[in-house]
């Protein structure tokens, strides 16, 4: 979904994100979609905390029962005394969702060719999609499923002809950067981490538990700072450890505009100069030059489009349950 837009658009287009997906959340969204009261209240937050998700964790932060009724939150909202208004400004939507693992990994393994990479994440939050190599994956295709790795299981639907590896990569280097980057360890983040999870969704809760045990047991290297200024030195610091593989995964949207074709730029430089790979897993609609280098998108499809190297490869569910590969 599209971020710098209007309090209505952003809703009603979270709305029918969260349809079939979140009851919960499809409802809270389309209440505020009709309901001035509530929209003023979200217009007067800046900009980019106007987003569903943070406001609607923020509210379930302090208590708003969830899954619940529009009018609960509709209360707390407007009669906040400003503790939820201080965490919505406070914090952020690192969701860090390990689920997108499941379609990031066959993109990972076909570049690393075997090699032990360096893999470095824009917007790595708390780094729990560091640990390629620490899931077990099962991917099921319309032949079979196939199988890969140990650990905490991974489960993805799959069509099309994809790279499904027979052993995940082997990562010598892990590590990112992130404006305001979450220590692994820090049980009140791990907690706001927990929050941002849909309602309804136990399973994933479970799997956000598991992924914060993993990444606790090798804590990743992250960098506080601009993605745009600090990305390019830290892909020559890390190349000493392996090839380089930048990734990022629902952070892009984050950025204005300008920001995000700048980055599009700084990266398409990065791979042609051949300091790093790249993969890209974003909305549709984020990065539309890679978009616009695979299939035309239908307009009702709520998709990521995943790119390699600044070419689309994949169309993926933003939190890794399916995979069409374009190939």
């Amino acid at each position: 979904m599209e971020l710098h837009t209007d309090v209505v658009t952003q809703y009603a287009d979270f709305a029918a994100y969260a349809r079939g997906y979140s009851p919960c959340l499809e409802e809270w969204s389309l209440g505020v979609v009709d309901d001035p009261e509530v929209q003023a209240w979200i217009a007067g937050l800046p900009g980019i905390k106007q987003q569903p998700n943070l406001v609607f964790a923020a509210a379930r932060w302090h208590g708003v029962p969830a899954p619940g009724a529009y009018a609960a939150l509709r209360d707390a909202l407007l009669g906040d005394d400003g503790r939820i208004r201080a965490t919505i400004l406070e914090r952020s939507t690192q969701t860090n969702e390990a689920g997108r693992l499941a379609t990031l990994t066959p993109a990972f393994a076909a570049l690393s060719a075997g090699e032990p990479m360096a893999l470095l994440e824009v917007g790595a939050s708390a780094g729990l999609c560091l640990y390629p190599d620490r899931y077990h994956y099962e991917w099921s295709t319309d032949g079979g499923t196939v199988t890969a790795g140990d650990g905490p299981t991974l489960a993805c639907a799959v069509t099309g002809p994809a790279p499904l590896p027979a052993e995940p990569p082997t990562v010598a280097w892990r590590g990112g950067v992130d404006l305001n980057p979450l220590d692994v360890t820090d049980d009140d983040a791990m907690r706001w981490l927990t929050t941002l999870v849909f309602p309804e969704h136990d399973e994933r809760r479970a799997l956000l538990e598991q992924a914060i045990a993993v990444a606790r047991t090798e804590p990743p290297e992250i960098v506080r700072g601009n993605l745009l200024e600090e990305l390019p030195d830290l892909v020559d610091r890390v190349a000493a450890h392996g090839p380089v593989v930048v990734f990022h995964t629902a952070v892009i949207a984050y950025l204005e505009p300008d920001d995000r074709v700048r980055f599009h730029e700084m990266m398409t430089g990065l791979v042609a100069e051949g300091r790093c790979h790249w993969v890209s897993n974003e909305g549709k609609r984020v990065l539309p030059d890679v978009t616009a280098t695979g299939p035309e998108v239908p307009d009702e499809l709520a998709t990521f489009v995943m790119g390699i190297d600044g070419r689309a490869v994949a169309w993926t569910h933003g939190h890794g349950h399916a995979m069409t590969w374009l190939g």
